[in-house]
């Protein structure tokens, strides 16, 4: 029997052994019904599962299938499991086509990256004798705001004079198909241009001082139209930064990192054209009372001359001289940029400081004009033929194959180029022009021609990759110009 002790201070409980072994067998008994418990609640769960399958394995099966659908869908416009490589006809297995797939998808898109690009001012630099220094050395912004021109100093060149050849007696037939008239069987030379023949070109090469030349605007009713108050403004400019978009390819980027002084002194032109106005309209950007829209004083150019708006577009980026008449400097600026420095500063920096007339972005991939040759066909940029054509004239008119011109690189990227207009480097780019009308439209491989038959031009800067970087922030093209149509091909 169990005894118990009272007390104030405690309480105790005796149990006798009967009483143990009679409450070991509760508890074991406990421990068993409760594993009888989870293995018929294991049971119930399994029993309900099949149950459900059982009674809906058709809509089950239908969302799978649904699944797998979505899934293959998400596929489509993919590569092929199957990629011949291009130079030596190798497979590649679909692992190795999912692994550079992947590699795409992580970098950002063209339009993540514009964002990121869009109005960044920090500067480019790299590592010169194991320091870190800026790749554009501009002055600090206390000089720039003090910046002037250089006072006019008599040309050395052996150029003195550029007569620029033209016809305005050439008849008017009228309408827009005019403008892009081919004057000779095979050839891009219309009357805005001139035909110029293949003894004219061989004199152009041939420098004296006065020397004629083929330079675009041959004849009044060749195209490319601006309105008087348009060419009022630009005759007044002294330095210029110009852009063009023509066939609604590009976006306006608005230039910033500029001195006070510069907004002062220099014009910002956009040159437009119809479909350009129309498509940034659309996106809101519309053309000020005033002509403006921002910094960009935006002239609408009518009547094109060309089929070919990339050929368009040379024409502002070309002949900068003749467009504006009494500037003395011009930094050109692709649209698929955004400048971002201080225009004076770049004049000083790449211009006046190492004695230049021509400063120009060095091709950042390739040296040789027959590799970028090669490259350009097989981008689709040009085709083979026309390329072709204009590689087998540079032969036989002798262009080395050499990789470098005087320790440089002789091939331009050419999406920002800085000059001072004197007649020779005038002359330069009037002989650059008519090549680019001549063969194609790619100007990467007429540079380094033109720089090689016109020896007279040594005071060339062509500035690295990292300063171009520094000059502007590259956005990227936003669409293909599609080319004109025309309505009538007269000859």
């Amino acid at each position: 029997m169990s005894s118990s002790l009272f007390n104030n201070s405690s309480i105790s409980i005796s149990v006798s052994d009967d009483d143990s072994d009679e409450l070991g067998r509760m508890r074991v008994r406990v421990r068993r019904k409760r594993k009888k418990n989870s293995h018929r609640f294991n049971n119930d769960l399994t029993r309900r599962v099949l149950r459900f399958f059982m009674r809906h394995w058709t809509i089950l099966i239908f969302v799978f299938a649904a699944g797998l659908l979505l899934f293959e869908a998400t596929r489509i416009g993919r590569k092929p499991s199957l990629v011949v490589k291009p130079k030596r006809g190798e497979v590649e297995t679909q692992s190795s086509v999912e692994k550079s797939e992947l590699k795409e998808l992580k970098k950002p898109s063209p339009e993540n990256r514009s964002e990121s690009n869009l109005n960044r001012l920090d500067p480019v630099t790299k590592i010169i004798h194991g320091v870190r220094q800026r790749c554009l050395n501009l002055l600090p912004p206390e000089q720039l705001e003090q910046l002037d021109l250089p006072a006019n100093e008599e040309s050395k060149s052996s150029v003195k004079k550029l007569v620029y050849l033209s016809d305005n007696n050439l008849p008017y037939v009228g309408g827009n198909t005019t403008f892009s008239r081919q004057l000779s069987e095979g050839s891009r030379f219309n009357l805005f241009t001139g035909d110029q023949t293949f003894d004219q070109r061989e004199k152009s090469f041939k420098v004296n001082e006065t020397t004629e030349i083929h330079c675009g605007f041959y004849n009044e009713n060749g195209g490319f139209r601006i309105l008087d108050e348009d060419k009022s403004y630009m005759q007044d400019c002294k330095v210029v930064v110009s852009t063009c978009a023509f066939g609604g390819g590009d976006d306006l980027y608005q230039p910033i990192g500029m001195s006070e002084a510069s907004l002062r002194k220099v014009c910002y032109v956009a040159f437009w054209d119809d479909i350009t106005v129309a498509s940034q309209e659309a996106k809101g950007h519309k053309i000020g009372d005033d002509g403006f829209i921002g910094k960009w004083r935006i002239i609408v150019v009518k009547d094109l001359p060309f089929i070919d708006q990339r050929l368009n577009g040379k024409v502002p980026k070309m002949l900068a001289h003749r467009l504006f008449p009494n500037a003395k400097y011009s930094i050109w600026v692709d649209s698929k940029s955004q400048f971002r420095r201080d225009p004076i500063g770049v004049l000083e920096a790449l211009i006046w400081r190492s004695n230049s007339v021509l400063a120009i972005s060095e091709h950042g991939a390739r040296s040789s004009v027959y590799d970028e040759a090669k490259a350009v066909v097989w981008k689709h940029k040009a085709t083979p033929e026309e390329v072709e054509v204009q590689l087998a004239q540079y032969h036989r008119d002798g262009l080395p194959a050499d990789k470098r011109y005087k320790g440089k690189k002789a091939l331009s990227e050419a999406s920002v180029i800085v000059r001072e207009h004197t007649p020779l480097t005038n002359l330069f780019m009037c002989l650059w022009f008519n090549e680019v009308v001549r063969f194609t439209s790619r100007d990467q491989l007429s540079f380094p021609y033109v720089l090689w038959r016109l020896k007279v031009l040594e005071n060339i800067n062509m500035f690295p990759v990292c300063v171009r970087k520094d000059l502007v922030n590259s956005m990227g093209h936003v669409r293909k110009a599609k080319p004109l149509k025309s309505l009538l091909s007269t000859h």
